[in-house]
C-alpha cells in the first residue's frame, strides 16, 4: 500500500474504539494514526492499535509536551510523536528513541528550530490562520526538503489550494473522526478523504 501523507487525528477516542477505527482507516488507505494524549486512556489505545495494525501503519501520539511522555511512547513501540508546539528537547528525545517527530510550528523561527532539532516534518498549526499565502511565504525560506503538514481547520475541500501552495500533507481531525463515531462512519469519511487526495496528486 502506498503511504499517503495524511495523519488521522483521533482526539477523544477510547481503547474500545481504537482497533475498529484503526482498521477502518488502514482499509481506506490512511496509515498514519495519531491518538492525542488528552484522549481517554491514550496509551491503552495506542498499544491496542500497535498490536492490531502496527505492522502496516505508523501509530503514535499527539499533544506530546514532555520527554517522559516520549519515553512512555517508545516503551510501547510507537512510531511517531506529534506536538502542538516546537520543543527542541522533545524533538531530540523523540529522534534519540528512533521515532518520527512532527512538532507544531507557525513562524519561520519555530520551523527552523524544529528542523535543527531533527524534526521529520513540520506541523503547521493552526493552518487555518496561517493560510496558503502564509505557507508560501514560509516555504520561500525553508529548505526544499522540509516536509510540511497543514493541521487545524483544513479538510478535503482545502486539499487543492494547499497542495498548489506547496504543502506536503495534512493532519485531519474532526473532519475524519469525532468521539462516539462508528468505525463504518470513519471509513466513509476516510474513503472520501483518500479520493480527494488522489485528485490533487
Amino acid at each position: 500500500m502506498t503511504s499517503r501523507p495524511i495523519i488521522a487525528i483521533l482526539r477523544g477516542i477510547t481503547p474500545e474504539e481504537a482497533v475498529p477505527v484503526a482498521r477502518a482507516l488502514v482499509d481506506a488507505g490512511i496509515d498514519r494514526i495519531e491518538v492525542p494524549l488528552n484522549s481517554p486512556d491514550p496509551y491503552d489505545s495506542i498499544a491496542a492499535m500497535l498490536d492490531a495494525v502496527g505492522d502496516v501503519a505508523q501509530i503514535g501520539a499527539g499533544t506530546v509536551l514532555e520527554v517522559p511522555q516520549v519515553e512512555q511512547l517508545a516503551s510501547l513501540g510507537a512510531h511517531m510523536v506529534v506536538s502542538p508546539d516546537t520543543n527542541a528537547t522533545v524533538i531530540m528525545a523523540t529522534k534519540a528513541l528512533n521515532m518520527q517527530s512532527y512538532p507544531g510550528c507557525f513562524t519561520p523561527t519555530e520551523c527552523f528550530t524544529a528542523l535543527a532539532a531533527g524534526a521529520d516534518g513540520l506541523k503547521l498549526f493552526p493552518a487555518s490562520l496561517l493560510g496558503t499565502a502564509g505557507l508560501k511565504a514560509v516555504k520561500a525560506v525553508l529548505p526544499k526538503t522540509a516536509e510540511t503538514y497543514a493541521v487545524g481547520g483544513v479538510g478535503a475541500e482545502d486539499f487543492s489550494s494547499w497542495r498548489a501552495a506547496g504543502i506536503t500533507g495534512f493532519g485531519i481531525g474532526s473532519a475524519l473522526y469525532a468521539p462516539g463515531m462508528s468505525a463504518a462512519d470513519v471509513r466513509a469519511r476516510a474513503d472520501a478523504l483518500v479520493a480527494a487526495w488522489e485528485k490533487v496528486t
